[in-house]
Formats: C-alpha cells, sequence, structure tokens
C-alpha cells in the first residue's frame, strides 16, 4: 500500500516549487520566448527598428551555405565527442573497477578533470598542441608532422574534440564505474565458469547491464556537444580556421554578438533547440526499447 504524502498547509507545496519555478521562467521560458519573439523579425544594427518577416529567417538560414556548413560541422564534432568521450571513459572506468593498490586516488584524480571550466581546458589544450609554444605540437613537427590548428582545419577540429572530450569523459567515468560496480559480481563469475573469456563476459553480460547508463550518456554527451563546447571552441580557434570549428552553438554567437544580426541568431537558436528535443525525443522514443534492464 503506497502512502501518501498530506501537506496541512495547502500553501506550502506551491512555496517548495516557487524557486525551481522561478529558475525555470527567468532562465528557461522567457529566454525561449524572447528568441521565438524576434525570429521573426529583422532588426537594424542598433536594435532600435524591427521589420516583420514571418518565416523568412529560417528559410534564409537553410539557403544558407555558412549554416549548411555549420551543420555538417556540428553533426561530425557531435557524433565524433560522443564516441570518443564513451570509449576513453568506458576504458578507465574497466580499469579502475578492478582490485589494485591505490584504486582510490587513481580514481579520484580522473573525477578532478570535470571541475575545470571548459574555457581552461582549451588553453592546457593550446599550450600542449600549439605549434609554436606547445611540448607536443613543437615535437610533432620536429617529428616531421606538419601540425598547425591555426592553418588546417582537420587539425583544428580534432583539437576541439580532444579538448572537449579530455573534460566530459570524468562525467562518463562516474557513471561507468558507478554502472560497473552494481553489476552483481556473482553473473561475471557464472560466465567465467561457464568458459566465457573476458572478451565474451564483457559483450554477453557487461556491456547489456551497463546499457542504461550508456543510454543516458549518449544522450547527455550530445546535449553537450551542441551547448556547452562554446567555451572550448572560443578559447582555442574562435570557430577558425575558416568555418573549420564553427558549430551551430557557436554561430548563434557570432551572428547574434559579432555581426549583430539578431533576427537570424534568433531563429538559429530556435532550430538548435528543436534538433536538441527532437533528437532526445527521438531516443527516448525509438531506442529505449533496446536497452536491457536486467
Amino acid at each position: 500500500m503506497r502512502r501518501r504524502v498530506v501537506f496541512r498547509n495547502r500553501w506550502l507545496p506551491y512555496a517548495l516549487l516557487a524557486p525551481q519555478l522561478a529558475l525555470t521562467v527567468v532562465f528557461f521560458l522567457w529566454p525561449a520566448a524572447q528568441a521565438l519573439s524576434q525570429s521573426v523579425y529583422v532588426t537594424d544594427a542598433f536594435g532600435l527598428r524591427a521589420r516583420f518577416v514571418g518565416l523568412g529567417n529560417f528559410v534564409a538560414l537553410f539557403t544558407d551555405p555558412l549554416y549548411l556548413g555549420a551543420l555538417r560541422v556540428t553533426i561530425l564534432f557531435s557524433l565524433t565527442l560522443v564516441a570518443v568521450t564513451l570509449a576513453a571513459a568506458l576504458g578507465l572506468a574497466l580499469a579502475a573497477n578492478r582490485p589494485m593498490p591505490g584504486a582510490a586516488v587513481y580514481r579520484t584524480l580522473l573525477v578532478w578533470p570535470y571541475a575545470v571550466a571548459p574555457a581552461v581546458a582549451a588553453v592546457l589544450m593550446l599550450f600542449l598542441f600549439h605549434p609554436a609554444i606547445g611540448l607536443l605540437g613543437r615535437w610533432l613537427r620536429a617529428h616531421g608532422v606538419p601540425w598547425d590548428y591555426t592553418l588546417n582545419g582537420t587539425h583544428a577540429l580534432v583539437l576541439v574534440t580532444l579538448a572537449a572530450a579530455w573534460r566530459q569523459v570524468s562525467y562518463n567515468f562516474i557513471f561507468f564505474l558507478a554502472g560497473l560496480q552494481a553489476i552483481p559480481r556473482s553473473l561475471v563469475e557464472a560466465a567465467s565458469v561457464d568458459g566465457a573469456g573476458p572478451g565474451r563476459v564483457f559483450w554477453s553480460v557487461v556491456f547489456p547491464l551497463l546499457s542504461p547508463t550508456t543510454f543516458f550518456l549518449v544522450v547527455v554527451n550530445l546535449v553537450y556537444a551542441f551547448f556547452d563546447t562554446f567555451g572550448v571552441i572560443d578559447a582555442l580557434t574562435k570557430g577558425g580556421p575558416g568555418e573549420a570549428t564553427e558549430t551551430l552553438m557557436y554561430k548563434v554567437y557570432v551572428d547574434g554578438f559579432i555581426n549583430h544580426s539578431l533576427g537570424s541568431s534568433a531563429a538559429q537558436s530556435v532550430v538548435l533547440m528543436t534538433v536538441v528535443v527532437l533528437l532526445t525525443a527521438v531516443q527516448f522514443r525509438h531506442l529505449e526499447h533496446r536497452v536491457h534492464y536486467g
């Protein structure tokens, strides 16, 4: 029999919800409404005059080669970031889940990078991979590798992905390690007794039981790639060279705050928000039934 919580004061539930509702209204609903409103107008550079254009800003976006290029960069960047982050985090979690001396210290050190701000993570990568002052950048050039992310778009995208993934690996590591520790040892031991090798045990027993965690992290990392990598890109490449690392999120900033095209920037933010919401909804709708919950 389920117990129901009864509040003697009828206003207490609303008072408890009020802070969260206020934050939601101020930091999500109000900005979203402003973006929707501005997306159907074209304003001058000073924001003094606005002309209603309906869906004109959206039509212009999807006929703009620069916007379509940013879309391609975002898709490639997001998929690569998710794959690299999940693979690295899972590998580290498998290593940390084994009995070994100093395991607590090892796990703590792996979590620390998540506390580093994205811009700081980008600066650390700059000191490592800059072709003129970076330790690894200079080493690569000294050994015949023409590394220069300031001129080569592929190198720049690789470096931005590496910087963004380095920070996010710690977040994924925490969840994977918790998922591994929640798997009953008896299942793994039973598979080993039946003659399954380490690889077969992982793919047939461990990984299926980690599928809820993996599914959750795929969604979280996609949202992170779309929204939370602005600091990394701005500190490292500022969208360059050319537009090689200009993602949809960074293009919203460039068009809105640098080019002062508020209508186009608002339309881009609406499209970006819609894409992320639809992507998450599709994943939960069509992929969740494949997740094994044990």
